[in-house]
C-alpha cells in the first residue's frame, strides 16, 4: 500500500535529516582519513603502471602514514586521460609522461617546475643522467621532469647469417651499412631466395628516419622552431638514404600488418636486420626457438660519417601543478630515482635505466645485447621540444611511406613535409609573435 501524500510530507524532513547526518559523518570520516593517512595519486600507463606498485611498500615504510595509490592506465589512452584530468582539475599528484608529451603539458601550465627541487636533491644528480634523455625534460629553459626510464632505437640482427655472408658485425657508418645490405641482397638473389630482404623496416614507424636525419647535425625545425626544415640538406640526405633501401629492394615495401609474425620471420632468416627498441630483448628470448638463442645480436645505429646517434625517448616523472602534496610527490620521485630502485624496476619491466650509476650492476654489464644499448645511450638526440612534435612526426610517417612506395619524388616529399609542418606550427608562430609584440610594448612604456 502506497503512503498518502501527507504521510510522505511528514516523512520527508526525517529523511532529509538522516541524509544530512550521513553526509556530515562521511565528511568527518573522510577528513580524518585524509589527515591520518594522506594518499599520493600516481597514474602510470602500460606495463609500468601494472608493476610499479610492487616498489611502493618500501617507500611507504620509509614514510609512515603516507600511502601511494597507483592507478594503471591503458597505454593507448593515457595521453587523453591525463589531458582530460588536467582540464577537469582532477589530475594526479604525479605521473610518468612520455618525453614527447612533456612540452605540451608544460605549455598549458599543467606541470610544476622542478629546478629548485633538483638543485637541492642529494639523490638526483643531473651529471649522472645520459645527457640526451635529461635534456628532454627541459622546456623553454626550465626543468619539468626527471627521467624514469629511457628508450632508444638500434639494430637487431642475425649474427650467424651475417657471418655466413662473410661479415663479422655491422659497420659504423651509412656507406658501409649500405654496401653490406647490397652484398646481402646479391647473395639472396644468387641463391634464388627472392622472398628474402637484408632488412625489415616498418613503414608506419618514422623513428629510424628521424634518427638518421638528426645524425646529420641539421635541425628539423628552423627559425626558433617556428617552421619546418625538411628541405634542408640534413633531412634531404637522410630521406634519400632511407627511401633508397625500399626502392632498391633492400627492404620490403610493407608495414607491420603485412608481415605474418616479426619473430617467426626473423627466425626463418627472411631478413637479417631490423630496427627496434629495448623491449625486443625480452621478446626474442621468449619467442625464438632454443637453438637460435645465441644466433642474434644488437648493435648501435650506424651514423652519417661514423658511430651514429639515436632518439632520446622514454618516460619522465612529473609533478602536476594542481597537486596539494608536491613535497611528498617529490620524495616519491627521488625514491624511484635511486639506483637500487631503478635496478629493481629494470628487473620487473626490462626498461633501461637513465642513470650511469645504475648501469654499474653486473646484471646489466654482463649481457652483451644490453651492452649495445648502453653504448647507444651515450649518443642520443632529443626530438624538437615543441608541443606539436607528435603531430609533425605522424606527417613524417605518412609522407616518407608515400616516398618509399614511389608515389612521391624526393623533392615533392620534402616540400610537402615543410608545408604540413608549417601549417601545424601556425598557432605557435601566432603566440610567439603576440608575446614578442607584448614584450616590446612593455619595454617602450618603461
Amino acid at each position: 500500500m502506497k503512503p498518502r501524500p501527507d504521510q510522505r510530507r511528514a516523512a520527508r524532513p526525517r529523511r532529509i535529516a538522516r541524509l544530512a547526518l550521513a553526509v556530515a559523518l562521511a565528511r568527518v570520516t573522510s577528513g580524518c582519513d585524509a589527515v591520518s593517512t594522506p594518499t599520493l595519486e600516481l597514474w602510470a600507463a602500460g606495463r609500468e603502471g601494472e608493476v610499479v606498485s610492487e616498489l611502493m611498500p618500501e617507500f611507504e615504510a620509509r614514510h609512515p602514514g603516507l600511502r601511494v595509490h597507483v592507478q594503471p592506465l591503458p597505454f593507448l589512452g593515457a595521453h587523453e586521460k591525463l589531458l582530460t584530468a588536467v582540464v577537469g582539475e582532477s589530475a594526479p599528484d604525479l605521473a610518468p609522461l612520455g618525453n614527447t608529451w612533456l612540452p605540451e603539458f608544460a605549455m598549458i601550465g599543467a606541470l610544476d617546475p622542478l629546478d629548485d627541487a633538483v638543485a637541492r636533491s642529494a639523490v638526483i644528480r643531473s651529471a649522472d643522467y645520459f645527457e640526451g634523455v635529461w635534456s628532454t625534460n627541459l622546456y623553454e629553459g626550465r626543468q619539468y621532469g626527471v627521467p624514469w626510464y629511457v628508450d632508444t632505437r638500434l639494430l637487431f640482427y642475425r649474427r650467424d647469417l651475417l657471418r655466413e655472408a662473410g661479415f663479422e658485425a655491422p659497420p659504423s657508418d651509412w656507406a658501409g651499412w649500405l654496401a653490406m645490405l647490397e652484398a646481402l641482397a646479391r647473395r639472396f638473389a644468387a641463391r634464388g631466395e627472392n622472398d628474402k630482404t637484408p632488412i625489415y623496416l616498418r613503414l608506419d614507424e618514422p623513428e629510424l628516419l628521424i634518427a638518421l636525419a638528426q645524425q646529420t647535425g641539421e635541425p628539423l625545425l628552423r627559425d626558433g622552431l617556428r617552421y619546418g626544415n625538411f628541405r634542408g640538406p640534413g633531412f634531404r640526405r637522410a630521406l634519400e638514404f632511407y627511401v633508397n633501401m625500399f626502392r632498391a629492394g633492400l627492404a620490403p615495401q610493407h608495414g607491420m600488418t603485412q608481415i605474418g609474425n616479426l619473430w617467426d620471420e626473423f627466425a626463418r632468416g627472411n631478413f637479417i636486420f631490423y630496427v627496434s627498441g629495448p623491449w625486443q630483448l625480452g621478446e626474442l628470448e621468449r619467442r625464438l626457438p632454443p637453438e637460435l638463442a645465441d644466433s642474434w645480436a644488437t648493435a648501435p645505429l650506424p651514423g652519417a660519417t661514423g658511430p651514429g646517434s639515436s632518439l632520446a625517448l622514454g618516460s619522465s616523472l612529473v609533478v602536476f601543478s594542481g597537486s596539494k602534496r608536491k613535497a611528498a610527490a617529490w620524495s616519491l620521485i627521488e625514491y624511484l630515482s635511486e639506483p637500487a630502485v631503478q635496478r629493481r624496476f629494470y628487473e620487473l619491466t626490462g626498461d633501461l635505466p637513465p642513470r650511469r650509476e645504475t648501469w654499474t650492476d653486473e646484471r646489466l654489464t654482463s649481457d652483451r645485447n644490453v651492452a649495445a644499448f648502453r653504448a647507444q645511450l651515450e649518443r642520443m638526440e632529443p626530438t624538437a621540444p615543441v608541443p606539436e612534435w607528435e603531430r609533425i612526426q605522424k606527417e613524417v610517417a605518412i609522407i616518407s611511406e608515400r616516398a618509399a612506395r614511389g608515389a612521391l619524388g624526393i623533392e615533392q616529399a620534402l616540400a610537402e613535409l615543410d608545408a604540413r609542418a608549417d601549417r601545424i606550427l601556425e598557432k605557435r608562430r601566432w603566440i610567439l609573435e603576440r608575446s614578442s609584440a607584448a614584450a616590446g610594448a612593455q619595454e617602450v612604456t618603461r
